[in-house]
């Protein structure tokens, strides 16, 4: 006989599943039950994770509702929203699908499904998985140091430890650069050895052109050969400061990926795949241009795409998948290798419901211990918020706002930027916002805090920048992050037109900003060396103690022009 809390629970977990809620109890139970038990598939197994950005709690994450496709993107996955991500993937409203995958009425789904991720039940289900499937590797696709306080303050040693308790197999990384370079070889060198492979095969010394780290791994799982590649993030000394990684170069580095796939080909790997933290729209074009991958495990751009996409390339065709962000799913990938190669194949994207999982014991007092030291002022409470906060979306989101509006006042600004970061996680109306809250949208090692005269031409060359980063037609110049956030201006963006030509009407109020005029502008994260200034959770604390409670905040997106009918929009 199950409790009315239980019997609350398989309803819940049942919706999940697109079970209608006027089900037996019995039928409720099975379908909790089934959720997360996955039937064992094939003789390869592969579980994924990516892009926690050091998220050990179970938190909120709300996901966008502006994901513009451009180009051959156009309403393809990952670039669907809302209703239509719903549509294409079949996913039932109201469900807890529907809640873990699109922003969706998030405020209710929340109070109804819960926290999503957190280590100690993202072990348990790890566990449950591979208890079924022997030998099976678990692989984290990187951006796994960064992005929590006690990362920053521990240099990344909280997560190094809760990974090597969670049993990573096999990493790639891109956030994990701005520790420095000396940092991630110390961890790589020492806390990893014999224990977790660190791979990146587009990563050379500056110098002489040399490995700095191993390109792939070579592994036997059931008696098939099996081959993993890394790719670390291709753009990181552009997208961050250029002096963490002084001696290394990146970049996709495709001729040399294709040479890496025979390589290891010709040593017998019957099943390759590629841990990559490309982000997706990258991963699609280099699974048509490059032969001989069974899949890309993708990163970086924190898609949650519950299906493969199938790409043709000269050699066959390639998986390419993306696993979402912040802990809140775990893929799963079997492969079915007969004859020297991949017959058949099944993949599921699991979103992990703190709610349904339980803790697992050794990784929660291992959290537990690693969170103690940091307790008091993680807990600091620095204001009420009535409304939603949240960052993920191409243009705006109401955290950033919030940012903006804290520099903008604290600096005596009339324009703010903040960058198009994807990281932070998300607060329900009548939070108290703690420090650590503050914390999950500012913890970098560059977060110094600026005010800049600059002229309104400037002002247009950096939007021009930042927008043909996140809308060039061509996927390869695309090199990461969503638009930086703009406060006390307006301005107007045309995805589609041609770099240079897409930004217009700037304005303060209605005023039509000059180009010889200079402008006070406030910003944080510079990526120049040498950069100093307040760092932005001082700032932004300070402005949330003074003002105690922050009301609904009305985002400042720009007039988006030339993109009717897209499905990246809601």
């Amino acid at each position: 006989m199950i409790s009315r809390r239980e019997f609350l629970q398989v309803l819940a977990i049942a919706a999940a599943g697109g079970m209608s809620l006027s089900h037996s109890p019995r039928a409720a139970a099975q379908a909790a039950k089934d959720f997360y038990d996955l039937p064992k598939f094939g003789n390869v197994h592969f579980l994924h994770f990516t892009d926690c950005h050091a998220q050990l709690m179970p938190i909120y994450f709300r996901e966008p509702s502006v994901n513009l496709g451009i180009a051959a993107a156009v309403n393809q996955p990952p670039h669907l929203v809302g209703d239509y991500f719903l549509k294409k993937f079949g996913v039932t409203p109201g469900s807890a699908q529907a809640y873990a995958f699109t922003c969706l009425d998030f405020e209710n789904a929340a109070k109804q499904y819960g926290k999503v991720g957190g280590f100690a039940h993202l072990a348990t289900l790890i566990k449950q998985i591979k208890a079924g499937r022997p030998g099976a590797l678990l692989l984290d696709g990187g951006d796994t140091w960064q992005g929590s306080a006690t990362a920053l303050w521990t240099k990344g040693q909280d997560m190094v430890d809760a990974a090597l308790a969670l049993g990573v197999d096999i990493m790639t990384a891109h956030w994990e650069f701005t520790l420095g370079q000396d940092r991630v070889k110390e961890v790589v060198e020492h806390d990893f050895k014999g224990k977790i492979d660190f791979i990146a095969q587009n990563i050379e010394t500056a110098d002489f052109g040399d490995p700095v780290f191993p390109p792939y791994t070579l592994r036997e799982m059931n008696g098939v050969k099996l081959a993993v590649i890394g790719q670390a993030f291709p753009y990181t000394p552009i997208a961050n400061p250029r002096y963490m990684v002084a001696d290394w170069t990146f970049g996709i580095q495709e001729e040399h990926l294709q040479k890496v796939i025979d390589e290891v080909r010709g040593k017998g790997a019957q099943a390759v795949v590629l841990l990559s933290h490309n982000g997706m729209d990258v991963d699609l074009k280099l699974a048509s241009r490059v032969h001989g991958l069974d899949a890309i495990l993708g990163g970086h751009t924190h898609d949650g795409v519950p299906e493969p996409v199938l790409v043709s390339n000269s050699g066959g065709k390639t998986l390419v998948t993306n696993a979402g962000s912040n802990g809140k799913f775990l893929a799963v990938l079997d492969f079915d290798v007969k004859d020297g190669k991949v017959a058949d194949f099944r993949y599921k994207l699991m979103p992990v419901f703190a709610r349904y999982l339980d803790s697992d014991p050794a990784m929660a007092a291992l959290i537990e211990k690693a969170r103690a030291p940091f307790a008091a002022k993680l807990a600091e409470p620095l204001a009420v918020t009535d409304g939603t906060l949240y960052r993920r979306g191409n243009f705006n989101g109401t955290f950033d706002q919030l940012i903006l509006d804290a520099l903008m006042a604290q600096k005596g600004a009339e324009i703010g930027f903040s960058p198009g970061f994807r990281w932070g996680t998300s607060l329900l109306p009548g939070a108290t916002i703690t420090m650590e809250n503050l914390m999950e949208q500012t913890a970098i090692t560059y977060p110094y805090t600026t005010l800049t005269e600059m002229p309104g031409s400037q002002i247009k060359t950096v939007l021009e920048d930042v927008a043909d980063n996140l809308f060039n037609p061509d996927p390869y110049y695309q090199q990461g992050g969503d638009m930086v956030r703009v406060g006390g201006m307006q301005y107007t963006i045309e995805p589609n037109k041609p770099s240079g030509q897409r930004i217009s009407d700037m304005s303060i109020n209605g005023r039509a900003i000059e180009a010889d005029k200079n402008y006070k502008v406030a910003g944080w994260a510079p990526v120049a060396e040498g950069a100093k200034g307040e760092p932005a959770w001082d700032v932004v604390a300070r402005y949330l103690r003074d003002k105690k409670t922050i009301g609904s905040l009305t985002l400042n997106e720009p007039k988006v022009k030339g993109v009717a009918g897209n499905r990246g929009m809601v």
